[in-house]
């Protein structure tokens, strides 16, 4: 099991207040990490990290901006000396204030062009600039390892009809945005991994499935029945997958796309 050990290392992790960004920030400090909890809200960083116990930190980090991402590499290594471990996991997902206007908004006609920018920016700008700046640190110390939150939307393309409610009705799409980001992502760990190879550092990719978090029950039920498990994920189902990637257990692992969906995408 020491391969599995993160212990004497430290792990950054972006949107780390999101449902599945405080899963990951727990398997990495049950794993022996020190653990960087960084979001853009930067006193509820510093709440969470104290509720993981032991010498973490929390962060207000903008991930869009590099000056930024700069003065947390520099506050991580003041007090760990190194990062061994760049979660990107910050992204923006589709959200209408208006759920009257959901699904005219969401249809592809009329999606917004600035929330498509939006999405990039954060989505895709923010995971180039995170592995910029941590990542060239990693190569400079000739270990470290990236992973990149994607989705299965960055392999397949969205199922519409699960969006309808129990009388058929669609009730919003899923945007382009989404999609075409985290399918950049799943490329972008292709060219890391082949570009810092040589260096040590590994990069490589989760895809997770949708998780179960309050959604409508014709929704519950329209995913879980397009899954070979026959539900939707939980948010703690990420954590296994995201150790065995972060440590030595994945030593000959790099430039691949890890997909824990409960069979969403195999057939």
């Amino acid at each position: 099991m020491d391969l599995f050990s993160l212990k004497g290392k430290t792990a950054v992790v972006t949107g780390a207040l999101g449902l599945i960004g405080r899963k990951h920030c727990e398997a990495l400090a049950a794993a022996g990490a020190n653990v960087i909890v960084a979001d853009i809200n930067a006193e509820a960083t510093k709440a969470f990290a104290e509720q993981l116990g032991g010498n973490h930190l929390g962060l207000g980090v903008d991930v869009t901006s590099k000056d930024s991402l700069i003065d947390a590499l520099n506050v991580a290594l003041d007090k760990y000396d190194s990062v061994d471990v760049l979660v990107n996991n910050a992204a923006i997902n589709d959200k209408f204030e208006n759920p009257a206007m959901a699904k005219e908004l969401s249809a592809f006609e009329n999606y917004p062009l600035e929330a498509f920018q939006q999405s990039l920016n954060v989505n895709v700008t923010g995971v180039f600039l995170c592995s910029q700046v941590f990542g060239t640190h990693m190569a400079l110390q000739r270990s470290g390892s990236i992973i990149n939150i994607a989705s299965t939307y960055g392999i397949v393309g969205p199922d519409q009809s699960i969006y309808r409610d129990s009388r058929g009705q669609q009730t919003f799409y899923k945007s382009a945005a989404y999609p075409v980001t985290k399918g950049a992502i799943i490329n972008f760990t292709r060219f890391l991994a082949a570009y810092w190879g040589h260096t040590g550092v590994r990069v490589n990719t989760l895809s997770p499935g949708g998780v179960e978090a309050g959604q409508t029950e014709d929704f519950i039920g329209n995913y879980s029945a397009k899954t070979l498990l026959g539900r939707m994920a939980q948010a703690s189902d990420y954590q296994g997958a995201l150790i065995f990637l972060a440590s030595e257990a994945s030593a000959y692992m790099t430039g691949a796309n890890l997909v824990v969906d409960g069979g969403w995408t195999a057939i």
